[in-house]
């Protein structure tokens, strides 16, 4: 009589309705973890973009949030530009957009788009070094040459817009391009020699 009992409707139906309970916990779970996903993580917006980056004209479709500096080096492979805070703090990035030193880090890649855009790597003339890169080399403008593209292209935005009047006047626009080495009295002089040429 006991053993009857044990496997009784009333016992099967509770038994069943746990499993049942528990077959559906992982569903609910997973819904609710897309919920908080969704929630948290906008979903991408990709858009096509045409730039025209070192006179070579790219069209790529990229997520609208990308910078300018991560599309330049991780989908272009174009690794001269460096990211160094990624908060527009020390000028390792700087690029230029339409002859105008620009920070890549803090540029959205769609606001690029329809701009002549040129890096480090667009700099020299075939195999042969811009001046100011000539420059850096005689002059000792560079230590661990991590920040040097950013210090380049920021020199020669520096001559080509006529900063170059006296040694702060340098030293106060290149002040947005960070050397931990140490290396201002070298990159001063490689300005001076090009601004003179």
């Amino acid at each position: 009589m006991a053993h009857k009992e044990q496997y009784s409707r009333r016992s099967f139906l509770k038994i069943s309705g746990l499993l049942a309970a528990f077959a559906a916990v992982p569903t609910s779970v997973k819904a609710f973890y897309q919920d908080v996903k969704q929630y948290l993580i906008p979903k991408k917006n990709v858009s096509r973009l045409t730039l025209n980056i070192n006179k070579t004209s790219h069209t790529l479709y990229v997520d609208t949030r990308t910078t300018l500096l991560d599309l330049v080096r991780e989908q272009l492979n174009l690794t001269g530009s460096k990211k160094g805070c990624d908060h527009g703090q020390c000028g390792a990035c700087t690029v230029h957009i339409d002859g105008e030193r620009a920070l890549s880090c803090l540029t959205l890649a769609s606001m690029a788009q329809g701009k002549e855009i040129t890096t480090i790597e667009g700099l020299a003339n075939g195999k042969e070094l811009h001046p100011m890169q000539k420059a850096f080399v005689e002059c000792d403008g560079f230590q661990c040459g991590y920040c040097t593209p950013g210090q380049i292209m920021s020199a020669v935005a520096c001559v080509n817009e006529g900063h170059t009047g006296s040694v702060e006047e340098i030293k106060e626009y290149m002040s947005g391009n960070l050397c931990r080495c140490g290396a201002y009295n070298g990159i001063v002089q490689s300005i001076q020699k090009v601004a003179a040429q």
